[in-house]
């Protein structure tokens, strides 16, 4: 049985770019409404709603997007800290090879707390488009029971690619 279950709906408006920046191709900018929550009543309970910011760049073999929230304050709190433990910004930087990816999911609460996570994958083919992911996760966050406790985890899993 699974410990854990988080939900993110999300309402996006995303506008395709073209225009180079640093070195890279600036892809897209958007924002949007975020919802994420556990599901979960009374005492387990976990939810908060976000203003969202994204910008993705391109480079050669490289993705990076870096995507910074505003929470929305709410009057009944289930997580009243919780931008101090995951943060105000996620960084996510991708290196593709072939048809192996390797990326990083940052998040920072950009203050002097050092709190955040880092998220370490590696997604490789099997075959077709059946593939392994491994996946080592560091920091707070990870599931919104557990926002507030540092932990790190491995994972194995498989992925559909390309569907």
């Amino acid at each position: 049985p699974f410990r854990e279950l988080n939900y993110a709906p999300e309402i996006m408006l995303v506008f395709p770019m073209k225009l180079k920046m640093l070195g890279f191709d600036l892809r897209l900018l958007g924002g949007g409404l975020n919802h994420q929550s556990n599901g979960r009543d009374n005492y387990h309970s976990r939810s908060w709603n976000r203003i969202t910011f994204r910008a993705a760049f391109e480079r050669e073999y490289w993705q990076v997007s870096f995507r910074p929230w505003i929470r929305i304050a709410d009057s009944d709190d289930d997580n009243p800290q919780i931008a101090n433990y995951i943060g105000r910004a996620e960084i996510n930087v991708a290196y593709q090879f072939k048809k192996q990816t390797i990326y990083a999911v940052i998040t920072t609460p950009f203050n002097r707390i050092k709190r955040g996570s880092l998220q370490l994958n590696y997604v490789f083919p099997v075959r077709a488009n059946l593939r392994f992911h491994l996946q080592v996760f560091t920091g707070y966050g990870e599931t919104l029971i557990d926002y507030n406790h540092n932990q790190t985890t491995v994972g194995l899993g498989i992925s559909f690619f390309d569907w």
